[in-house]
């Protein structure tokens, strides 16, 4: 599992960089009334466009997806429960900006601190979650600094849970779309109930979801925005319209009624102007390829995760793909082993190379077998 999750985290890395070298028959993106943003393909990570994407930002409560990928792994492992009651400590009471309006010394369901960190983006049940998770919010960030490493997001440094400002407390659009990514990835069921949540009751207060697209575009199911004075209003968006997810990154609008504007400005280009190609599907055996001193003669090659390009709109016919072996392939081969890369073009225009994997294991051979495959190596 863990080699299939490293695949995927590579060829995300490569398609979150800008893949086409077409740049005459790409449609030009709309410009947005923002400082930085980013429009990605979910099933591929393929960036569809962008300004400024790799520029430092304050994250602001876009911090809080973090800490709610941090929190649906801890439930998974059974540090905490869904049902646990944890006791609200001063540091948390006293949480300034947005809150859920928790109580010292009262205690909360966990998953009523989880919809007061999505729902109400309170900074309160941010700070009580990453307690009763780590032990300390100090701790609970060095926990976000790790996974943030793992995940590939190589530009990102976080200082607490909830997103105040401070100085070593920064991201990108780029690293912020790998994030939320990987969240709608490893915990498919948790963002599903959660995100799309409109409104959330607590303590006898009703506050709304602050993304506006919620109500704007049926098809929009999350993400998550943020507000400071140094970050602007931000919004991440992910919506699916059909078998495609469209993930948005906008950050430093004016308001919040022009975030929700941009964000929906950039999802509909993104749908307008590009197909989704469905190359191959996953574990779909690309190619057979040679195995030398192994149990099999053989290796079935292909991706963990179906293969999906998106192109101009009525370009997909024109996509070619071309397998190139990793030669000599000697055993023992690890299922979710690159064993390959597929040279992607359009028009014979190159449009990347990506890393094809084994969808099989493949042991040695025994020792009659090796030998002879030594020999035949050496004639090769």
């Amino acid at each position: 599992m863990r080699m299939f999750r490293s695949f995927h985290l590579a060829l995300l890395a490569i398609f979150i960089f800008p893949a086409l070298a077409l740049a005459q028959q790409l449609p030009t993106p709309p410009a947005l009334a923002a400082k930085s943003w980013l429009l990605v393909e979910y099933a591929s990570g393929q960036e569809l466009a962008s300004q400024a994407a790799d520029e430092r930002i304050e994250p602001a409560s876009l911090t809080k997806l973090m800490t709610a990928y941090l929190t649906f792994a801890a439930l998974r492992q059974g540090t905490i429960q869904l049902d646990q009651m944890i006791t609200v400590s001063e540091k948390a009471w006293k949480a300034q900006g947005s809150r859920m309006f928790i109580q010292v010394d009262t205690q909360v369901k966990v998953e009523d601190l989880i919809k007061g960190m999505i729902v109400q983006s309170g900074n309160d049940a941010c700070v009580a979650l990453s307690e009763a998770i780590a032990g300390s919010e100090d701790n609970f960030a060095q926990m976000m600094n790790r996974e943030a490493q793992r995940l590939g997001m190589k530009a990102s440094s976080f200082r607490n849970s909830a997103g105040m400002p401070d100085p070593q407390h920064y991201t990108t659009a780029r690293d912020l779309a790998v994030l939320v990514s990987a969240l709608i990835r490893d915990f498919p069921e948790d963002y599903a109930k959660y995100y799309s949540i409109k409104e959330f009751r607590y303590n006898n207060i009703t506050q709304p979801n602050r993304n506006r697209l919620l109500w704007l575009d049926p098809t929009v199911d999350g993400v998550k925005t943020g507000h400071t004075e140094g970050a602007g209003y931000c919004l991440i968006s992910s919506a699916k319209r059909g078998s495609r997810r469209l993930l948005s990154v906008v950050l430093g609008t004016s308001s919040d009624a022009v975030r929700a504007q941009e964000s929906l400005k950039l999802l509909n280009f993104g749908f307008q102007f590009y197909d989704a190609v469905q190359l191959y599907a996953k574990d779909q055996a690309v190619s057979n390829l040679k195995v030398w001193k192994g149990s099999e003669k053989t290796v079935k090659a292909g991706f963990t995760r179906d293969f999906v390009l998106a192109v101009p709109k009525g370009y997909g016919p024109r996509v070619k793909a071309e397998l190139v072996s990793r030669q000599p392939l000697i055993a023992p081969v690890t299922q979710g082993q690159v064993v390959g890369t597929m040279k992607v073009s359009l028009d014979d225009k190159p449009m990347g190379d990506y890393p094809v994997v084994a969808i099989e294991a493949v042991p040695v051979a025994g020792i009659f077998g090796r030998a002879i495959d030594t020999v035949r190596l050496w004639f090769n």
